[in-house]
């Protein structure tokens, strides 16, 4: 994906001769929020902040109890901790799971709910989701307006979520399964500092995210002067892969959408027709860069953000989120890729199948 950003980037900046204002077209603010949010919940993993979680999750005594655990635990926490993260959470966690209580046989099912779930749960938060983080941060919308309009996609996936893991288990639901509650491991008290200060930075970048201060640089520079005092190797640990993808796309959109010709044809094809845009184009760019491109060129934001958000149920590349869970399973599983592209397009696809045309209906009802 980085590289497909950087040919783009390149490719623009000879189709539309640069500027110097290509540097303020950039929006430093989202790449500065989204490194914070990175840094940040690297050490959330670093430290094991998730444990209680863990916790809970060996004590129950069912498979289909425990896939309910497991799916709205990404469900939720990707609406605060975006929907990689939480992914990166959980997949390693479901595979530990079932592989501990001999039921390897749905963990790719139940990695697929965990996809969709994601998706799914994370648009419900401005903060949820890359795209999400971006868009929000352009359309001048309040929070609470923003988690209305996306509530009822929210809730009927998580409804629709609750009858996919049922049909699963539909032969036994009682089906029975024992954990060992040492999988979620110990906090170490040496790590005490660490983790209050890793959960206050969360929470100051919470604060920045929604309040829209134009104090973020202020944030910024706290939080590398916290980590840099508490545990400088997070850096080294940050997604600048993801970042560097930001980037690119940013100057592409601009260099494109400085472009006079392109700039009319995507502005007469794109508008009134941004929910199927940016379902199509996510299949070949992933869904954050396409919302970074087709931007300039909305007039019906609903469609765009409900499109984007959509547009991961197509395929693993409709969403960076999945290509992090296919990339978990092949490291545990080498070789077992195409069977995972297999069980997550045949359940993904149901699943799209039923919620894109309410998506595009509910497109009609403006943020503004």
């Amino acid at each position: 994906m980085l590289a497909v950003a950087i040919a783009a980037a390149l490719i623009s900046l000879f189709i539309t001769k640069p500027t110097a204002g290509l540097f303020t077209s950039i929006d430093w603010h989202t790449l500065g929020t989204l490194f914070m949010m990175l840094t940040v919940l690297e050490g959330f993993k670093r430290e094991n902040i998730f444990k209680p979680l863990i916790q809970l999750g060996s004590r129950f005594k069912t498979i289909a109890a425990l896939t309910f655990f497991l799916v709205f635990g990404v469900f939720f926490t990707s609406m605060f901790v975006t929907n990689d993260v939480s992914l990166i959470i959980f997949v390693p966690l479901t595979i530990m799971l079932f592989r501990g209580s001999g039921h390897e046989a749905y963990i790719l099912p139940v990695l697929t709910f965990e996809n969709i779930a994601a998706i799914r749960g994370s648009l419900l938060m401005p903060f949820g989701s890359p795209q999400n983080l971006f868009l929000y941060a352009q359309s001048g919308t309040s929070a609470a307006n923003f988690i209305l309009h996306m509530s009822p996609l929210c809730v009927t996936s998580a409804a629709l979520l609750s009858v996919f893991i049922l049909v699963l288990y539909r032969r036994n639901l009682r089906e029975p399964v024992n954990m060992s509650p040492e999988l979620a491991g110990v906090w170490k008290e040496e790590g005490k500092v660490r983790r209050i200060t890793y959960i206050c930075l969360f929470l100051m970048i919470l604060f920045t995210i929604v309040s829209r201060t134009q104090y973020w640089p202020v944030a910024l520079v706290i939080v590398i002067a916290a980590v840099l005092l508490t545990g400088p190797a997070l850096f080294t640990q940050v997604d600048y892969a993801l970042l560097g993808t930001f980037l690119c796309f940013f100057i592409f959109s601009s260099q494109i959408a400085a472009n006079e010709a392109i700039s009319v044809f995507l502005s007469k094809a794109v508008a009134g027709n941004e929910y199927w845009w940016v379902i199509g184009l996510s299949q070949i760019i992933s869904n954050v860069p396409a919302s970074i491109v087709l931007y300039p060129f909305t007039e019906n934001f609903a469609g765009l953000i409900y499109g984007a958000d959509t547009a991961g149920l197509c395929s693993l590349i409709g969403s960076l989120a999945s290509v992090i869970n296919f990339r978990i399973y092949v490291r545990e599983y080498p070789g077992g890729g195409g069977r995972f592209v297999k069980v997550f397009t045949l359940i993904s696809w149901a699943f799209f199948i039923i919620v894109v045309i309410p998506g595009f209906l509910l497109s009609s009802w403006s943020f503004f």
